[in-house]
């Protein structure tokens, strides 16, 4: 059995489920035969650290002392807006050991400050992004997908991203079984690709202000295979088609289109994940109508189409005791 290592560095103002999320994860992994991962967490000094919720943290030790780990992570938080140069000189001397260099969230701003992420794809919490990309033009940023993965450096978006980036690494070392399996145990909503948008349909638009409004945005969600053309929906807002289109857009900052459209693939994805249900029948629950429309929603978006998404992360799984 290969053991990997996992050091995570901590620092003060870290975001505490940066940390906890993807160890969770790893810790879970380990659970399963043939699989160990040695976890160790380090600060600068050795000393406890507080994370930007108010959680004090006791690492195993200082960086100094720590060996070389197969994977060193870097998670993010508000320690990041100013970090302590001594932390950003050690990155900048032992980022380049480990086999793996991982950041999580706004971690991804000490890499590129240690030099870490030049001429490398990345990404990060979408409301750093443009922080990165502007003061490191070197880095090439991608604001859009929940992870990535460039040779080996691996940087998360926000918070439960990293959850998700530590779900494909065990993928990778261990295979897509104990990976989903794991995913299940956390209760892991659905283990998403690295593809994925940050924004779900539900975050990426806004909630609308006028209560008729955010009824339809439930309505859309917990329906997905009703009709949902403007028509139907303006009814339900007790608005014209017209008025509805232009109030919609104006509250959420979307189309009522483009809206159910990202409803559908969600909730289709997830059918797809969690259940031996088939294809035209998912089709219809989410209102593609036909298997084929559903497939060419799935190739537009994931560039996959739903039998070969179901084979990347459908699972039955059960995950051991």
């Amino acid at each position: 059995m290969k053991q990997r290592s996992v050091l995570v560095v901590l620092f003060d103002g870290m975001q505490s489920l940066d940390v906890t999320g993807p160890l969770e994860v790893f810790a879970g992994a380990s659970r399963f035969p043939d699989v160990s991962y040695e976890l160790r967490t380090a600060s600068l000094d050795g000393a406890p650290v507080r994370s930007s919720c108010g959680l004090t943290l006791v690492p195993d030790g200082s960086l100094a002392d720590t060996p070389v780990p197969h994977t060193l992570l870097v998670p993010g938080g508000r320690g990041t807006r100013d970090p302590d140069p001594g932390l950003v000189q050690w990155l900048r001397a032992h980022g380049p050991l480990p086999e793996r260099l991982v950041s999580v969230c706004s971690g991804a701003l000490l890499l590129a400050a240690a030099g870490q992420l030049d001429g490398h794809r990345a990404t990060t919490h979408w409301n750093v992004c443009e922080k990165l990309a502007r003061e490191h033009p070197a880095v090439e940023v991608d604001p859009e997908p929940i992870f990535v993965r460039d040779g080996r450096i691996a940087t998360s978006a926000g918070v439960t991203a990293g959850i998700d980036l530590a779900l494909a690494l065990v993928e990778e070392d261990h295979g897509r079984d104990v990976a989903l399996t794991v995913a299940r145990h956390l209760v892991v909503f659905l283990r998403r690709p690295g593809g994925q948008s940050q924004f779900s349909a539900q975050l990426s638009a806004q909630t609308a202000r006028r209560e008729p409004l955010r009824e339809v945005q439930h309505w859309i969600t917990e329906h997905p295979g009703a009709d949902l053309s403007v028509e139907a929906l303006a009814a339900r807002a007790r608005l014209s088609p017209r008025h509805f289109a232009r109030a919609f857009q104006a509250e959420t900052g979307t189309t009522p289109g483009r809206y159910v459209d990202r409803v559908r693939l969600e909730h289709a994805r997830r059918l797809l994940e969690d259940t031996t249900d088939g294809v035209a029948g998912i089709a219809r629950s989410c209102g593609y109508g036909t298997p084929e429309a559903m497939r060419r929603a799935f190739v537009k978006a994931l560039g996959a189409g739903p039998a070969e998404y179901r084979r990347r992360f459908g699972s039955r799984t059960t995950a051991p005791s």
